[in-house]
């Protein structure tokens, strides 16, 4: 198989699981899938099975359970009902048995306090296999050179393991929602000190922002005011996962940056969320990457 021709089956492929991503409340039969690859149903399972190592029905019960729990741990105006429904189980019965099942935890008991640890070692292989098979196509004519004014911002400071950001986004989200601060009103921000990968867990920093010009008094969630200070940048837009967003920042960094003649100025990468999931499908997600510059 030549280049070309890997490409385009790769291609075929991708296209799939964009549309899983994109119809995760609708028919995702063989056949539909079949038909958006082009493939024949009678060899699509093997097909999918061996390209990305797991089975197509797993692939999608895997997708429909995170796009679940996010709506569980982060959308509390979801009702189970609803979000059992549109994981395509017949009622809440069924979609807490194959939840419990696969997360450990009970539907309702992950709402109340998720268990982040298994969360996240039942998805590594569906984080992978988006890092390997859904990277964003980044080209350096796409980076833009602007320069950001001083935002005021409301901060609640993650300090600590990676893996339980998850627990601070709905502490800070709750404040939001006592402070009528939504996203939609209140541009949100990520200012991130460390590269997770490389940065022992107990000493990640990682700060989840909101902009406003309020004053912010001293509170029980621990938000404090801070300043995203002002100066040039090089910003690329990121579309899709986050589990591909270091491949966007390692574009930055390791190709744009020793091209562009450009020094760092001493200033921590940050990002702006444009659109969330799982509001949006995952690969239609929005993440702006601020590159601060000199």
């Amino acid at each position: 198989m030549n280049t070309t021709t890997a490409e385009r089956y790769h291609v075929r492929f991708r296209n799939v699981l964009e549309y899983i991503d994109a119809n995760l409340d609708g028919d995702l039969s063989v056949t539909q899938l079949c038909s958006v690859a082009a493939f024949s149903k009678y060899h699509f399972h093997r097909q999918f099975s061996e390209f990305f190592g797991i089975g197509v029905f797993k692939y999608v019960q895997l997708c429909r359970l995170k796009r679940a729990a996010h709506q569980l741990a982060f959308r509390n105006h979801h009702q189970i009902i609803d979000i059992a429904l549109e994981s395509g189980y017949e009622g809440p019965e069924a979609f807490a048995r194959a939840f419990k099942k696969s997360i450990g935890q009970s539907p309702s008991d992950f709402r109340k306090q998720p268990q982040w640890g298994p969360w996240y070692a039942i998805y590594q292989p569906l984080s992978e296999l988006r890092v390997n098979h859904m990277k964003p196509t980044q080209q350096a004519k796409h980076v833009e050179i602007i320069h950001f004014n001083d935002t005021n911002v409301a901060v609640l400071e993650h300090r600590g393991d990676p893996a339980l950001v998850g627990n601070s986004v709905r502490t800070f989200i709750e404040w939001r929602k006592q402070n009528k601060l939504p996203p939609s009103i209140s541009a949100t921000f990520n200012i991130a000190y460390d590269n997770p990968l490389e940065t022992a867990p107990e000493d990640y920093r990682f700060d989840l922002c909101a902009a406003t010009d309020r004053d912010i008094p001293a509170n029980e969630f621990g938000v404090v005011r801070k300043v995203i200070l002002g100066g040039r940048c090089a910003v690329l837009r990121h579309i899709g996962s986050t589990d591909t967003l270091g491949e966007t920042i390692r574009h930055l960094y390791a190709e744009w940056l020793p091209q562009s003649g450009e020094e760092l100025r001493d200033f921590p990468l940050y990002f702006q969320r444009v659109k969330f999931f799982p509001d949006v499908a995952e690969h239609e997600a929005i993440t702006d990457v601020f590159l601060p510059i000199k």
